[in-house]
């Protein structure tokens, strides 16, 4: 019997973007596009950027810069090209057919990281569950893409053993992994059900990738997580609780970066995961204060947010990385209740945060100035535990007590 040994190949990419009117922001998203490359392993050898009034529906850029793409790949001796936008299954047998070299597009960049980042059961469930999708409307020419050229980018993770299913066992396959994550989902949901009625309340983090979220997290929290400059270093959610003033506790939970041009099935498949900024009662929004595109970067995050449909909740925005920047400046988010000039590296602006987190909880308590008798003094163990006591006064007549309590238990208290 004869084994195949698929080694780890070295990417020598070309990128390759379509501008389609003058001041759009293509420039800078190929720019992430090689950073996404970058992070999934691949060395990026050249760009193309074609300006058109639309995307080509056949090739994806026209024949002249086809020629151009070809011969930079035979100057450069690179492997392959990335295009900044979801090719169809079309356009990407088309340019296969053309340039004779492995075509990739971002969602498959952007699936490939998640697979070498995705550690729980969840992440892998979705991460595969995302692959299958992807490959299942464009099995042929991928799947030939790939078995041609034996490794490299999209063929990482759980979904790779996948590649030579036909779309019958490929169906099969994902009814399985959502039965399975949809276990997990009730889990989730279990635990989250567990927290309402303990009125625990949670606070979520979230961002453009790689602004500084997890480094927040960390110096928050004390949690051992990963701190990486390459995109999308998190994926799988952590949660952990901080301590404030008044004996109170919330939880915080880091979650996966955000990013221009995410498709909405990537979305959709990460839908479980992005539920935990949904069910937040706090968002900690980090910004990457020293990035030229911060306010592109900014809008991506509440334009992800509007889509899952996050609405109506009170939002800190953390300007992160203030040791980055060479002059002070004044920062704003007009969409925020709190600004926060901020440094994780540094511990700037952290003690801020509790602050901010501490003045929205009260905000949504009731303040209370009362006197209990001693018969009732188990009603300020209620109020120690699920509001915020202030002052405790044991006087001849009873138990001076202020405080702040939720609605929920002020007409019992």
């Amino acid at each position: 019997m004869e084994f195949y040994e698929f080694n780890e190949i070295e990417e020598r990419v070309i990128l390759v973007g379509v501008q389609s009117m003058a001041g759009d922001d293509t420039e800078e998203s190929v720019q992430e596009l090689g950073e996404l490359a970058d992070t999934a392993g691949a060395t990026v050898v050249g760009t193309v950027i074609q300006q058109r009034e639309t995307i080509h529906p056949g090739t994806y850029i026209g024949k002249g810069k086809l020629e151009e793409v070809r011969q930079l790949l035979w100057e450069t001796d690179a492997t392959g090209i990335i295009c900044d936008d979801e090719l169809s299954p079309a356009q990407l047998n088309n340019l296969q057919m053309e340039l004779d070299c492995k075509v990739m597009d971002r969602t498959l960049l952007i699936l490939d990281i998640f697979a070498r980042h995705a550690t729980s059961r969840e992440g892998k469930i979705q991460v595969e569950l995302a692959q299958l999708r992807y490959r299942a409307a464009r099995l042929t020419g991928l799947g030939n893409s790939l078995s041609r050229l034996g490794g490299g980018i999209g063929t990482r993770g759980p979904g790779e053993k996948k590649l030579e299913m036909d779309r019958r066992v490929i169906r099969t396959r994902i009814g399985h992994l959502k039965r399975e994550l949809d276990e997990v989902i009730r889990h989730r949901e279990l635990i989250r059900s567990q927290r309402e009625k303990s009125e625990q309340k949670i606070a979520a983090l979230v961002g453009y990738t790689s602004v500084g979220k997890s480094a927040v997290f960390r110096y928050l929290t004390g949690a051992d997580v990963l701190e990486d400059a390459k995109l999308f270093a998190t994926l799988d959610t952590t949660t952990r609780g901080i301590r404030l003033s008044g004996k109170q506790e919330v939880l915080l939970t880091d979650t996966v970066g955000f990013i221009r041009k995410l498709p909405h099935h990537l979305v959709e498949a990460f839908r479980s995961t992005l539920e935990e900024v949904c069910c937040a009662d706090i968002l900690i929004h980090v910004v990457d204060s020293s990035s030229a595109q911060m306010e592109t970067q900014m809008h991506v995050v509440y334009e992800t947010l509007r889509e899952l449909g996050v609405k109506d909740k009170p939002v800190i925005t953390v300007f992160n990385k203030q040791d980055l920047l060479s002059d002070r400046r004044s920062f704003r988010d007009f969409r925020a209740d709190y600004c926060v000039a901020a440094s994780a590296r540094t511990g700037q602006g952290m003690e801020e945060i509790r602050t901010d987190i501490e003045k929205i909880l009260r905000d949504q308590k009731i303040y209370i100035e009362r006197l209990y008798p001693y018969e009732k003094a188990g009603l300020i163990q209620i109020i120690r535990k699920k509001g915020e006591l202030l002052e405790e006064d044991y006087r001849a007549e009873g138990i001076f007590v202020r405080a702040y309590v939720p609605k929920s238990i002020y007409m019992n208290v």
